[in-house]
């Protein structure tokens, strides 16, 4: 701010005037001559400066807060670098003859109407042009240095001639711009401000590579969508978009920082890291994430449920229940080759059929290869706690029951199961450790090719499914162990060959037909007898099955960590618990409502009758649920071998333990809680 002096009159500049407001003393190259360079003149009520004609050795003119409408003195100024006259009544744009070294001029809060050709000018770096009263820009062509433009609050309505000028900050506030056409080719820009228009659209930014701020404070911006206009701008560091109609949309913010993660300012206010993630978690979260929430919510409404004794947790709650899973993008074969095992090993795995609510392929069966159910059904399951993991791909959604591992485990068996690698994600965070195999296409336009032929996909889902083998190299990459192996698979007979070699490995069915010939000279009582050779199991009650599994232990450790480790055991105490017989658990407390429920129908019973074989006297008591535990006998234990995934191998599979059969003397637990439920349904229908 200038200290000037205000005078009720115009007046004219004089000697006097100037020779006190000179200063900053300068040498000439001959050394004789020692000139005053820098004149300032601010606040003098001055209209008349012809006077300054004789000063030719002026670099440096200040004439703000005056009422000058001449400067055509400047043209005796060829050593003029920086002029400011601002704050005058000027109306003719540079009505002077061009300093061979002019750089800055500020013509500010004048009366300039029509800007005019510059071309005379190529040395001009900085222009400030604000507060006047220009409708449009022009002549800058030549202007080849010129970085700084300052056209705020004038009457532009568009922007052109601008292509060629190297500005690196444009000041366009307060005028009458509706978009930001114009603007494409400003390739160095890196400050843009365009507050107070009648912008609604970024269309025109979305090259300006170089751009570090923008402000569009007070506009017309209703769509959140207009950012990703900017969204390559990887230098854009702060954004203003107060005032815009935009802020009212639901989740603004996180929005914008969604779309633009490298802004460090968004409205003024700083943008933070935990902002940067819920965006992302929110909008675009990672697999891990999606596997993660899937996770909790299958979980959540699974505890919803009545909780039960699953033949998957049996005979032993230690060991996880064997399972394999096939993994890989889509059409790679994995379906076949589920099958194909499943078929050829049919002694030791069984298909696990998932639910789907995509329409059936061609060759497909209901209740064979997929469950084939439409959206409500779907998510009635889902509210019904009866998936362990869902998934979405392609628009439809995948999921796999815990009914389809429970119908298997019924069996005695392993249940093969084949999805997508988000249903890995989420069924790793389950309670079951499965052996993974991921089958990947190497080849991939044969890949295309294959997945063209078939007529099932798009061009734009064959084009997903060749990207995704990026993402499943990526993983087994990155992640060493994820997967348990990897196949390829361009040829589906040569990938289940080397599939069958895995999965005999997994059972050691060739060390075990190796010592085939030892087992038949030494024959030794305690194992089970098969018609199979290769299906003879190892008796529980024997030190060998002791051995063998702490064999399998020691040859690859535990990769949980030791906060996982407690948090398995915490989970699983209750269930060991129950097992055991030390504590009721929820099994019980459903039994004793049962009871409960059993009591008040006693009047309806037989005289002398009794359920399950207990009377109603005894039902009657402090205590029926003890009595009706103590009818419960533990399922003995089998010959059964369940692997897990922190082991190298999964151990074999025989199919001595079968579903029991309906003369079995003794129900097994969970027979038993479905018989009373039977017969609570039975007493309130009748």
């Amino acid at each position: 701010m200038y200290g000037w002096i205000h005078f009720p009159q115009d007046k004219a500049l004089t000697a006097e005037l100037v020779s006190s407001s000179v200063s900053r003393l300068a040498r000439f190259d001959t050394g004789l001559q020692h000139p005053y360079y820098h004149l300032a003149v601010p606040g003098h009520s001055l209209n008349d400066i012809s006077v300054l004609c004789n000063y030719c050795h002026l670099q440096k003119l200040e004439l703000p807060h005056n009422n000058i409408t001449d400067l055509s003195c400047v043209s005796h100024m060829p050593f003029l670098t920086i002029l400011d006259a601002s704050h005058n009544k000027i109306s003719d744009f540079f009505g002077f003859q061009a300093p061979k070294n002019l750089k800055d001029v500020n013509f500010s809060h004048n009366c300039l109407t029509q800007m005019k050709d510059l071309s005379d000018y190529p040395t001009l770096m900085k222009l400030d042009l604000n507060h006047n009263k220009l409708t449009e820009v022009m002549g800058l062509e030549k202007c080849c240095k010129l970085t700084d433009l300052d056209l705020a609050y004038n009457n532009i309505s568009s922007i052109s001639s601008l292509d060629a000028v190297p500005l690196t900050h444009l000041n366009l506030r307060g005028n009458q711009l509706k978009g930001t056409e114009g603007l494409e080719n400003l390739k160095n820009l890196q400050v843009l401000d365009l507050a107070k228009n009648h912008i609604t659209n970024l269309s025109g930014l979305q090259n300006l590579h170089m751009l570090g701020f923008i402000n569009l404070d007070e506009n017309e911006i209703s769509e959140i969508e207009e950012c990703k206009h900017i969204h390559d701008l990887l230098l854009l560091r702060e954004l203003n978009l107060l005032g815009n109609p935009v802020q009212e949309q639901p989740q603004y913010r996180l929005s914008v920082i969604f779309l633009l993660q490298h802004l460090t300012m968004l409205d003024q206010k700083r943008v933070t890291v935990e902002e940067k993630v819920t965006s992302i978690n929110k909008y675009d979260p990672p697999m891990e994430v999606v596997a993660a929430r899937d996770h909790m919510t299958q979980l959540m409404y699974q505890l919803m449920q009545p909780q039960l004794l699953y033949d998957s947790t049996l005979p032993s709650d230690d060991a996880p229940y064997p399972m394999l899973v096939l993994t890989g993008p889509q059409g790679c074969g994995k379906r076949e080759l589920a099958h194909r095992l499943c078929q050829d090993f049919d002694e030791y795995f069984a298909y696990g059929i998932g639910h789907t609510t995509r329409e059936p392929y061609f060759g497909e069966e209901n209740g064979n290869d997929y469950h084939f159910v439409n959206e409500e059904e779907f998510q009635q399951l889902v509210l019904s706690g009866a998936f362990l993991q869902t998934v979405q791909y392609g628009g439809h959604r995948y999921g796999l029951s815990r009914e389809a591992i429970e119908d298997v485990a019924k069996e005695g068996l392993a249940c093969c199961v084949h999805m997508e690698l988000e249903g890995v994600l989420s069924l790793k965070k389950s309670i079951f450790e499965p052996r993974y195999i991921v089958l990947l296409p190497t080849l991939r336009e044969k890949y295309r090719n294959t997945l063209g032929t078939r007529n099932l996909y798009t061009p734009a889902q064959i084009e997903t499914a060749v990207s995704r083998i990026d993402l499943y190299t990526d993983f087994n990459r990155k992640r060493p162990g994820f997967f348990d192996n990897v196949i390829p698979c361009d040829d589906l007979n040569d990938a289940y060959l080397v599939l069958e070699e895995v999965v005999k490995d997994y059972l050691l069915l060739n060390d075990r037909e190796e010592g085939e010939v030892h087992k038949e000279e030494q024959p030794r009582s305690g194992f089970a007898t098969s018609s199979h050779p290769s299906t003879a199991a190892l008796d529980p009650s024997l030190p060998r099955y002791k051995n063998y599994c702490t064999k399998i232990r020691e040859q690859l450790a535990p990769s949980k960590t030791p906060a996982e480790l407690a948090s398995i055991r915490r989970r699983e105490q209750p269930a060991r618990e129950a097992v055991v017989g030390k504590s009721p658990g929820v099994n019980s407390r459903f039994i004793r409502s049962s009871c409960e429920s059993l009591v008040s129908s006693a009047s309806s019973w037989p005289r002398g009758g009794d359920v399950l074989g207990l009377t109603v006297e005894t039902l009657k008591s402090d205590k029926p649920w003890q009595a009706l535990e103590a009818t419960a006998v533990t399922v003995p234990p089998t010959d059964r071998l369940p692997g897990s995934s922190i082991k190298p191998i999964l151990p074999p599979i025989p199919p001595g333990r079968k579903t029991p059969q309906a003369n079995s003397p003794m129900p097994s637990p969970s027979r038993l809680h479905d018989a009373i439920r039977a017969e609570d349904k039975a007493n309130i229908q009748a």
